[in-house]
């Protein structure tokens, strides 16, 4: 089932990347927070390289002055997360959350099944604000489009 608004953050294990990759629980990392998490369907993919992160890399700043802490999704594992950060440019204050066996997508009910296409089990295109763990928005992308998950969306759905 699908993470909704008000429901809590499922609290699972993930490995943080940043300098060295660290296992951390999900509730820990959204408590006392405003966050974004942006997931994308996989890192060096067109549009998750071209559009989508580096929209969050370029409004990286604007989260932060609203105090939102931003964490970009994928399933894939820490090394390749480590080398698309490494390639984006990705602020160290930008967390990359490699979920290598999709245990949180399948907890946040996000899960898009790319065997079809050769990439296994992934994770959709969304972005979903939280406060304290607590799913405030939600916005999901249909399939192949960009449009209500991007940096650009998601300020303006939060406001100010």
């Amino acid at each position: 089932m699908t993470i909704q608004p008000g429901s809590m953050i499922p609290d699972t294990s993930i490995q943080v990347v940043g300098g060295e990759a660290q296992a951390r629980h999900t509730g820990e990392l959204f408590a006392g927070k405003k966050v974004v998490l942006f997931g994308v369907p996989g890192a060096f993919t067109p549009t998750c390289s071209n559009k989508h992160l580096p929209g969050y890399v370029q409004h990286n700043a604007e989260f932060n002055e609203r105090g939102i802490t931003v964490m970009c999704l994928a399933v894939n594992d820490a090394y390749v997360m480590q080398a698309w950060a490494a390639s984006q440019h990705v602020p160290a204050d930008l967390l990359m959350l490699a979920d290598g066996n999709a245990s949180f997508t399948r907890a946040l009910g996000l899960e898009l099944d790319g065997t079809p296409f050769g990439m296994g089990q992934r994770t959709r295109r969304f972005a979903l604000y939280a406060e304290d763990g607590i799913v405030h928005q939600l916005h999901l992308e249909a399939p192949g489009e960009f449009r209500v998950s991007s940096a650009e969306a998601m300020l303006a759905s939060i406001g100010h």
